[in-house]
């Protein structure tokens, strides 16, 4: 298979993935529908779409076997680390939820500061990881890495931000 027909067919299950996720998430008023939410968004995060990233990764790089084992040490020392992102950003998702209702101009502030603060923290992590892999490999492979991990992070925070009520008046 080419390496575009491949990134077509991975991205296309990444979507159908992250959008079977999301279409469970639709927001609802009451209590119980907002906890199902949030588990839906812990499952975009972490499980099936997240999974999917080795069989994209390896897909992609096309790795020789000696790169493949500089590669993956790194590559699951990042997803480690991306993953208390992750953590962080359910726990702001949590809070949004839960002051969503009762949201004032501090609460909104605090809340969208965080976010922020999560987004300077992710591209502080794919900064020092493509370093990493710049130095274990090549600029190119470190590029290419780049470009991967970026396509799915959007699609992840696409869905997400697709699900997620905008604040009101």
């Amino acid at each position: 298979m080419r390496t575009r027909d491949f990134t077509i067919a991975a991205m296309t299950v990444l979507a159908v993935a992250a959008t079977a996720h999301a279409q469970t998430a639709t927001p609802t008023p009451s209590e119980e529908a907002r906890e199902l939410n949030l588990r839906s968004y812990v499952e975009l995060l972490r499980s099936d779409v997240r999974s999917e990233t080795v069989a994209i990764m390896t897909g992609m790089m096309q790795f020789t076997d000696a790169e493949d084992a500089k590669f993956w040490p790194i590559y699951r020392q990042f997803e480690a680390d991306l993953a208390k992102i992750n953590d962080d950003r359910m726990a702001l998702i949590k809070e949004y939820a839960d002051q969503y209702e009762t949201m004032t101009d501090p609460i909104a502030d605090r809340l969208a500061q965080g976010a922020l603060e999560l987004e300077a923290r992710r591209h502080a992590l794919k900064v020092s990881y493509y370093a990493r892999v710049k130095e274990a490999l090549s600029p190119k492979t470190a590029a290419r890495f780049l470009q991967v991990e970026n396509q799915i992070l959007l699609l992840l925070d696409l869905q997400i931000a697709a699900a997620l009520p905008v604040v009101t008046r």
